[in-house]
């Protein structure tokens, strides 16, 4: 309603702009008459002969009064003439342009503003042009906020624990979610799915490294539900870590034997056991991106070529040793954790990171 009220508004402006220079009378020739002119002078005159003391007032008053009588009858007859000049054909003309700026503008501008303006966009409210990514970022930050502030006064809501652990891993904050699935499982019963869900979040808390901590969640989740997958599936791999292969195996397979064909999970426990060296019956999709054994055995090589041509950081001596514990190639990543002490022997706080590692892996040949 707004944005017509403001086109009417500039219409009316555009019609008197055209309007109002036709609607002046001009008087022609008028500065231009002698007759005038020379009464002008002639009262002017009289003034003059008035303060030098060549009439009496009321002499002066006199002839200035004939003088103005014929100055008039002058104007009025130049007046008439002027308006004869440009009478009645001019009226005409002035309205035809007046008719035409009446009906034709309006008209002219209506089509101008459909060809080029937006009139669809009259009815969005402006939050409506918001790009939806950025209007889903702020509902989500929004949310968070409400429910943080929600559990800051009712620590003890179990529930609200739950429901935030995995926006936070959504958003990246993996300690978050970590300390929230730990008091859901505090404030809540016991449940299989929320002991896995707690074990993955410790797990992506280490960069996929599966700690005693993470291990034990998964084993509850077991205990409470035998065919809980996420957590048999990250038993799995704790077992590859723990140089199990075999156990390993026999893990993913029962899982597959017992999940439906088309549960989620079942490819990537296809592609687990790919990596084992399990030959499969039915191969990955052709599309699905995936990062095979011997890409990511090439990887964790040039780590350790470079770390024993260049050295590094205790860091990164241990991201080895925790690459090499997740191939299940714990001989290397014993080795690993002997060449990174020898490298770095005289920086005591380096050897703390790597004997911390070292314990966290359970590679007891590589402890001090």
């Amino acid at each position: 309603m707004v944005i017509w009220i403001i086109l009417l508004a500039m219409t009316a402006a555009a019609v008197m702009a055209v309007l109002w220079p036709l609607s002046r009378h001009y008087a022609v020739g008028r500065q231009a008459d002698p007759d005038t002119q020379f009464y002008r002078e002639q009262i002017a005159e009289i003034e003059r002969d008035l303060a030098r003391g060549v009439l009496l007032p009321n002499e002066a008053e006199a002839a200035k009064t004939e003088a103005g009588r014929r100055l008039l009858r002058a104007t009025g007859v130049q007046a008439e003439e002027a308006f004869a000049a440009v009478g009645e054909p001019a009226l005409r003309r002035r309205r035809a342009a007046s008719t035409l700026a009446l009906s034709i503008i309006p008209l002219l501008a209506l089509a101008t503003y459909e060809i080029y303006g937006s009139p669809q966009l009259l009815s969005e409210p402006p939050g409506a042009r918001m790009q939806p990514q950025q209007a889903g970022n702020i509902n989500l930050l929004g949310a968070v906020a409400e429910i943080e502030a929600h559990l800051a006064s009712n620590p003890q809501d179990g529930r609200g624990w739950e429901v935030i652990a995995p926006v936070y891993l959504r958003m990246g904050r993996i300690e978050d979610a970590v300390k929230a699935y730990e008091l859901a499982i505090r404030h809540q019963a016991p449940d299989a799915v929320r002991f896995a869900n707690y074990g993955e979040a410790l797990v992506l808390a280490k960069d996929g490294l599966i700690s005693a901590e993470a291990q034990a969640a998964f084993e509850q989740a077991v205990k409470l539900d035998p065919s809980a997958p996420k957590a048999q599936f990250y038993l799995a791999r704790a077992a590859v870590q723990d140089g199990q292969t075999d156990k390993a195996k026999t893990i993913l397979q029962e899982l597959i034997a017992s999940s439906p064909a088309d549960a989620p999970w079942v490819d990537a426990v296809r592609q687990e056991l790919a990596a084992l060296g399990e030959p499969q019956p039915e191969a990955a999709p052709a599309g699905a991106p995936q990062i095979g054994p011997e890409a990511i055995a090439g990887m964790v090589a040039g780590l350790a070529s470079r770390l024993e041509a260049q050295g590094g950081s205790a860091e990164e001596w241990a991201r080895l040793m925790r690459s090499y514990a997740v191939l299940g190639q714990r001989d290397k990543a014993t080795d690993a954790a002997k060449r990174a002490r020898q490298a770095l022997a005289q920086d005591t706080e380096a050897l703390k990171t790597i004997d911390s590692m070292a314990q966290e892996l359970k590679l007891t040949d590589a402890q001090p």
